[in-house]
């Protein structure tokens, strides 16, 4: 039986490395990158689960790395 969160870990397999590579240039700090990969699958869970297109998925993804890396501390 396949669950949404399935799909979703396989959205995390795909797509985890580009998004943190994107964090690592904005932040150039490992740590924070890891920060902002995660708070960026966490806060778009719920949009991501419902897209199809790759190109979107990875839109919202790397929208929430920006979001939250500009949020000051």
């Amino acid at each position: 039986m396949k669950t949404k969160s399935s799909r979703f870990d396989r959205l995390v397999a795909r797509y985890y490395p580009a998004v943190y590579s994107f964090a690592s240039r904005l932040t150039d700090d490992p740590r924070e990158a890891i920060a902002l990969t995660r708070g960026a699958f966490n806060s778009a869970r719920k949009q991501v689960e419902k897209l199809r297109n790759p190109t979107a998925i990875a839109l919202v993804l790397i929208s929430a790395v920006m979001r939250a890396g500009l949020t000051p501390a």
